[in-house]
């Protein structure tokens, strides 16, 4: 009787796990195996060293020994097309091997790169890390693997510095962004999961800022399920922009389903949330330089009494003015008033002024008389 009951346990304990491995497949962002649930799929998913992270400028650490990220070979992407496809999760380009990073303690050789997104509804949100409590409306992570120490992907995504990635914070802005546009041009060929396309190399360099010298450097991991801790991450303080027309067309075009799905599941809020950061040191390459953010209501209260404070000045100056101007006339009075009359005493001594210069002169001769040469 033992026996059997061992046996049904066994058995119990083994469809459990078929179950949850089935289940453990279809992970989503939101639903049945939402991000709420991945721990409970996925134990690495409840670690102590998860990402994405709020990267909180005023607790960094900032180490003059980080160099400038070195992409090698970013622009050499061969004669063969890229595949970019739809996983039902995001949007993935597969990479050449010769492509990687340098700058990194040890040598990272590409993979695969991918996007995630928003809804397209609201504030911009849709990255992954977000840098003082704020997000960006896109985010490119850029995958590598330790090739120093593992043979490929799958041996090195377990391992303790196995992968690196480099993460780019995207904004939407007015132009459109022509290196973006290689990948983003296509995605209504990969509308829905399963599907794929080829597409034209390009140079993936153009896809990341152009100062590759400030950046911020953690120890993380994958954000995705199975969610190992094995990522030496490098986000960067430059954000790339790319059209509002682009940031739509990610957002809307792709879908997680099927195609032969009767309802289609829109592919957006392919974004994890930020996890706790436990302890963990935060590099950074740079001396940031704080600059307070100011909420709408100190704004407003800033602009009035700026507008409070000019008023009250011009007031102050007209004030100035106008008593210097009052001033002034009283000192210019004297000198508009007539002339002193002279009295009947004075006009009676004038006439001997005259005749007594008449007397310095020749009384003979009516004119002046000529000086003689001197011999």
């Amino acid at each position: 009787m033992g026996l059997v009951w061992i046996t049904v346990a066994v058995l119990l304990l083994f469809l459990k796990f078929v179950n949850c491995s089935g289940t453990a497949k279809e992970w989503t962002y939101a639903g049945a195996v939402g991000q709420s649930e991945w721990a409970e799929f996925f134990p690495d998913c409840g670690g102590s060293s998860q990402s994405p992270i709020n990267l909180d400028t005023s607790h960094t650490l900032h180490d003059p020994t980080l160099v400038p990220v070195q992409p090698l070979a970013y622009n050499q992407p061969g004669n063969k097309p890229f595949i970019l496809s739809n996983n039902g999760h995001t949007v993935q380009m597969t990479l050449p091997r010769w492509m990687g990073v340098a700058g990194l303690p040890l040598h990272y050789s590409a993979v695969q790169l991918h996007l995630h997104w928003g809804n397209g509804v609201g504030v911009a949100t849709g990255s992954e890390h977000t840098i003082n409590g704020l997000s960006s409306s896109a985010e490119l992570h850029i995958v590598h693997y330790n090739a120093e120490f593992y043979a490929n992907m799958t041996e090195a995504k377990t391992q303790e510095n196995g992968l690196a990635v480099l993460g780019v914070l995207i904004e939407a802005g007015e132009e459109t962004n022509q290196a973006y546009g290689r990948i983003l041009n296509y995605l209504d060929h990969i509308r829905y999961a399963g599907q794929q396309v080829a597409i034209p190399a390009f140079d993936v360099r153009l896809l990341l800022p152009n100062d590759l010298g400030q950046y911020f450097r953690y120890n993380g991991s994958l954000t995705t399920p199975p969610c190992h801790q094995s990522v030496l991450w490098t986000i960067f303080n430059e954000r790339v922009k790319i059209s509002h027309l682009q940031l739509m067309k990610l957002e809307t075009l792709l879908f997680s389903s099927k195609a032969e799905a009767a309802e289609p599941t829109a592919l957006q809020d392919n974004f994890r949330v930020t996890q706790p950061l436990n302890n963990r040191t935060v590099l950074s390459s740079f001396i940031h330089v704080s600059a307070k953010m100011y909420t709408t209501g100190e704004i407003i209260a800033i602009v009035i009494g700026s507008l409070c404070g000019c008023v009250g000045l011009a007031v102050i100056i007209r004030f100035i003015v106008k008593t210097i101007r009052s001033t002034s006339s009283w000192d210019v009075l004297p000198s508009i008033r007539p002339a002193p009359q002279h009295s009947t005493k004075d006009m009676a001594k004038e006439p001997k002024q005259d005749m007594a210069l008449k007397t310095t002169s020749d009384p003979t001769n009516p004119e002046e008389a000529t000086p003689q040469p001197e011999t």
